[in-house]
């Protein structure tokens, strides 16, 4: 009986940690609007971004090698690190910079958030997981609100719309990769561990790539960009991939995925209020359709405990 509850309350915890991580990644998309209107470009903005990150990340780092009951790393891990640090928070967040600088916010997190039919077939393919119907049920729920809303915003792009949608997409599988080989490298090394590791390895290259790039003159900006960077940093970085990795321990990348559905209609209502961006009854519509699909994981989840 206690185990049952204890599994209960593990699982109850890895919805809340994967909700609020997604809140948290979708406000990264109006700072970072917010801070192109000073004219900072990607490269320079993702690496003000990772620098205020670093420190965090070497911190817990530290920590953990200081743990005794931490097992070493094997060559086998020390690659996994590497390659999805490079893969889930360089690649993904670079391209998703670019796309950023073409589209609205809200369609941004749009095709952001194809990521979850990625990983769910990423997964189906790979390690034969099965995708049950409530599940698939409950995509496509909110499938069906995501294209309301994105229907809706394409009678006001622009022409650099098509290639910052490409970027974003590409963005979005990028980041699928990322947590279908992070669910299982999680649980070799351990989460905190796993993302102090993998955001360390982000943020070098993040800064090598501005390095070679860029000089010491394009960091000459206004105040304003350094705030959004820093509250980038905490609020919509360290935080939300702490909390991402808890999630994934407790409930797998996949439902973790679902649940980040949230994420594009945190996005729209956050880009209503800050940037001023449209948000019509479809797009409200899309929304609470999005949320129905989110329910459905999480009733179900509670359910079978």
């Amino acid at each position: 009986m206690s185990q049952n509850i204890f599994s209960a309350r593990q699982k109850l915890a890895g919805s809340i940690f994967a909700f609020v991580a997604a809140i948290g990644f979708s406000a990264k998309a109006i700072m970072v609007k917010l801070a192109y209107v000073d004219g900072v470009d990607a490269i320079t903005l993702l690496a003000l971004r990772m620098v205020f990150s670093l420190p965090f990340f070497l911190i817990v780092a530290a920590i953990a090698n200081r743990n005794k009951r931490s097992e070493p790393l094997t060559t086998r891990d020390k690659l996994a690190v590497v390659g999805l640090g490079l893969t889930g928070y360089y690649l993904a967040s670079y391209l998703d910079f670019l796309g950023l600088q073409y589209i609205s916010a809200g369609l941004e997190r749009l095709i952001l958030f194809l990521y979850p039919t990625m990983v769910v077939l990423i997964s189906a393919l790979m390690f034969k997981h099965r995708i049950g119907r409530t599940a698939l049920f409950a995509l496509l729920i909110s499938y069906a609100g995501i294209a309301l809303v994105f229907l809706h915003d394409m009678h006001g792009l622009q022409h650099d719309a098509l290639s910052g949608s490409v970027l974003v997409f590409g963005s979005a599988l990028a980041y699928a990769v990322y947590l279908v080989g992070a669910g299982h490298t999680i649980a070799r090394i351990g989460a905190t561990r796993f993302t102090a590791y993998v955001m360390t390895v982000a943020c070098v290259a993040c800064l090598m790539q501005f390095a070679v790039t860029h000089t010491v003159a394009d960091l000459n900006l206004p105040l304003r960009v350094y705030g959004l960077s820093i509250a980038m940093a905490v609020f919509s970085t360290v935080m939300p991939a702490f909390l991402l990795a808890a999630a994934m321990r407790r409930i797998g990348s996949m439902h973790t995925s679902m649940i980040g559905s949230i994420g594009p209609v945190s996005t729209i209502y956050m880009a209503y209020l800050f940037l001023g961006e449209r948000l019509s009854l479809v797009q409200i519509s899309g929304s609470i359709l999005v949320l129905v699909g989110v329910l459905m994981i999480s009733l179900k989840k509670q359910a079978q405990n």
